[in-house]
């Protein structure tokens, strides 16, 4: 991932207090880009959830062979 993402995202879009909350507010972006952002090229679903089913995929035909 890309700091700049987070940078143009999250961090430039107001003002901090503290560092903590810059680092909680980058924390919630990740997870959000991580688990929870639908991909179209994937099927609209988020790359948590294709890589779970990549894995699986691949231990099925391991078993397979």
């Amino acid at each position: 991932m890309k700091f700049l993402y987070i940078k143009a995202e999250v961090i430039h879009r107001r003002s901090w207090t503290t560092r903590g909350a810059v680092e909680l507010e980058t924390l919630k972006w990740v997870d959000w880009f991580n688990h929870r952002r639908l991909l179209e090229p994937i099927g609209h679903i988020p790359t948590v959830e294709a890589e779970a089913i990549y894995y699986q995929q691949l231990t099925e035909s391991a078993q397979v062979a």
